[in-house]
């Protein structure tokens, strides 16, 4: 196996096993669901939040036929990415596509397990407020954030 490969491996399962084992211990270790939200900081407020829909909510799922596509399009996707990391030689492609799919796999086995999504962080300051993630979602974001960044890239400086 290439180093790229162990890289996107690794990767794929430090995500996915961070994400379970967090969103399990807010759930049955903490209790979050019966003894609610708590703050880290002024601006940082752990909170359930069960998301039946994709990113930022858009898409809710009130249907099992809903949520079962929403776990065939994590999978597909999954699936469809892991050929590409497979195939990239890139390191930098390689990572921020493990992420994606160590996000979207965390996420899919949520929706297959719990009917939704776990989402725990809420970012707030005064009146703004943002959206409820969690450890799958910055995955993602930040993979997509890698590939976009490795798109705009000049051939010549892009990394094997």
């Amino acid at each position: 196996m290439t180093p790229a490969r162990r890289l996107g491996l690794a990767t794929v399962l430090t995500v996915f096993v961070a994400d379970q084992l967090l969103k399990c211990w807010l759930l049955y270790g903490v209790g979050l669901a019966e003894n609610g939200p708590f703050d880290l900081a002024p601006f940082l407020t752990i909170v359930l939040a069960w998301n039946r829909g994709i990113s930022y909510g858009l898409f809710q799922q009130g249907t099992d036929i809903g949520r079962w596509l929403l776990v065939v399009v994590s999978v597909v996707a999954a699936v469809w990415l892991w050929r590409w990391m497979w195939r990239a030689q890139a390191r930098f492609t390689v990572f921020s596509l493990a992420l994606i799919i160590g996000g979207a796999l965390g996420n899919g086995l949520d929706r297959a397990w719990y009917g939704a999504v776990v989402d725990f962080v809420h970012l707030h300051w005064g009146g703004f407020s943002w959206y409820i993630f969690n450890i799958a979602d910055v995955a993602i974001v930040v993979g997509v954030l890698g590939l976009l960044y490795e798109s705009f890239r000049p051939a010549g400086e892009k990394t094997a």
